[in-house]
C-alpha cells in the first residue's frame, strides 16, 4: 500500500559528520507497495536539491510527484514487486529537520546555528529511516542529481545495506563549474537586503535573491540546444505592458520569470544555502585519499550509471568516470548515455528516454 508522508524522529543525538550534532532530529519519507516477508524488495530514493519526499502520487495524497510517471504500478519502479521508499534529505524544508526548523534547545529556529550539513547526513539519516522500517538491505538505492551523491555516500558508508545503485545525472564530486554556479546562486540570497544573515522576516523573506538564483539554476538545468528549438527569439507577448523597457522582451525570459517566481517563497532560503554548499562539499575522495580507494569501499552486485549529453552540469565525462569506477569493484555495471537535448532536468521532464532504461534496469534484476 501507498502512504502519505510520514515522520520518523531518531531517539538520540545525530552526530553530523563534519561537527555538532542534532537533537532527536525528524525525517519525512513517504513509500509505496508493500515489504515482502524477506524484507528484500526496498527501492530507496534520494532526490535533488529541492523536491520534497513525495515522488509520486498515493492513496493518501492524490497530488503528482516529482517522478510521477517512474513510480507506480506497472511502471518502471513497479509498486506491485517493490517497497519503494523516498526520503526528504535532512536540512531541507519538506519535513525533516532543517535549518527551518526549531532547535528544542533553544524553542527558535535553527536558522545559521544548524551545523555544517554535508551529503553524508543525508545518507545516514536515510539509513536511519531503513532501519526504523525493519529493512536489513535494500534491493536497490537510486540517486538523481544530488541525490546520486546522497546514494552513492549511502552505499559507501553502509556498503552492507545495499545490493544495487542506480545513479542518475550525478558524479563522484561537483565540477568546479558547478562550484562556481551554486556559490554564485549563494550569494545572490545571501546579497538580498532582506536576508539579514539568515535572520529574515518568514512573511517577508529574501525573495529577490531567491528569484535570481533559480533563475542562473534554471539556465543550468536545461541546455542551450533546447532553448534555441523551444523559444527561438521569440518575444513576450506581454513586453508592451511592462514599463521597463529591459524586462521580459524575449519568451526565454518570461518562462525564468515564471519559473523562478513558483520557487521563490516555496523553499526556506536557509534550507537552499545549506543543501546547496553540501553539494559542493561532497567527495567520494575523501574516503581514503582518492577516488579508486572510495570506489574499492562498494559492495555491489549490480550498478547502472546513467547521464545525458547535454547536461552541463554534470557532464557525460562524470559519468564515464563514475561507471568506470563502480565497474572496478562491480563487473556488473552498466553505462548509459542518453542523447536528450533538456539539459540536467531531463530526468524530471523527458520519462520517454528514461523510463525504458529504469525499467530494463529492474527487469534484468528479476531475471537473476
Amino acid at each position: 500500500m501507498s502512504a502519505a508522508r510520514q515522520l520518523f524522529t531518531y531517539d538520540g543525538n545525530f552526530r553530523m559528520h563534519r561537527a555538532g550534532h542534532l537533537q532527536s532530529p525528524t525525517m519525512a519519507y513517504e513509500t509505496w507497495g508493500e515489504l515482502n516477508e524477506a524484507k528484500d524488495n526496498a527501492v530507496l530514493i534520494f532526490g535533488g536539491l529541492s523536491p520534497s519526499a513525495h515522488a509520486a502520487s498515493s492513496e493518501g495524497d492524490m497530488s503528482p510527484g516529482w517522478w510521477e510517471d517512474m513510480i507506480g504500478s506497472g511502471l518502471p519502479i513497479d509498486t506491485d514487486k517493490y517497497f519503494v521508499i523516498c526520503v526528504n534529505s535532512l536540512g531541507s524544508c519538506f519535513g525533516s529537520t532543517g535549518p527551518a526548523s526549531i532547535d528544542p534547545d533553544t524553542g527558535e529556529q535553527y536558522r545559521l546555528t544548524f551545523p555544517i550539513l554535508t551529503l553524508e547526513d543525508i545518507a545516514d539519516a536515510a539509513y536511519l529511516v531503513v532501519l526504523h522500517l525493519g529493512i536489513a538491505c535494500l534491493h536497490t538505492v537510486i540517486g538523481c542529481s544530488m541525490g546520486g551523491m546522497s546514494g552513492l555516500a549511502f552505499c559507501v558508508r553502509h556498503p552492507a545495506a545495499v545490493s544495487r545503485f542506480v545513479s542518475i545525472s550525478s558524479a563522484t564530486r561537483a565540477l568546479p563549474f558547478s562550484i562556481a554556479v551554486r556559490s554564485l546562486q549563494r550569494e545572490m540570497i545571501r546579497s538580498d537586503p532582506k536576508w539579514l544573515n539568515g535572520e529574515y522576516d518568514l512573511d517577508d523573506p529574501p525573495i529577490t535573491g531567491q528569484r535570481l538564483a533559480r533563475k542562473l539554476g534554471m539556465m543550468t538545468y536545461r541546455s542551450a540546444e533546447e532553448w534555441a528549438q523551444r523559444f527561438g527569439r521569440e518575444r513576450a507577448t506581454d513586453h508592451a505592458q511592462s514599463e521597463d523597457q529591459f524586462v521580459a522582451e524575449f519568451s526565454v525570459e518570461s518562462y525564468l520569470e515564471n519559473h523562478a517566481k513558483k520557487f521563490s517563497g516555496a523553499f526556506d532560503p536557509n534550507c537552499y544555502l545549506y543543501l546547496s554548499h553540501a553539494s559542493d562539499l561532497f567527495d567520494l575522495a575523501e574516503y581514503g585519499g582518492s577516488l579508486a580507494a572510495g570506489f574499492k569501499r562498494l559492495q555491489l552486485d549490480r550498478a547502472m550509471v546513467v547521464g545525458v549529453r547535454t547536461d552541463i552540469l554534470f557532464p557525460v565525462e562524470q559519468q564515464r568516470e563514475l561507471a568506470d569506477g563502480i565497474s572496478s569493484v562491480c563487473p556488473d555495471t552498466r553505462l548509459v548515455e542518453l542523447d536528450c537535448i533538456r539539459g540536467h532536468d531531463s530526468f524530471l521532464v523527458d520519462m520517454d528516454a528514461f523510463r525504458p532504461v529504469i525499467c530494463e534496469f529492474f527487469e534484468s534484476c528479476c531475471e537473476q
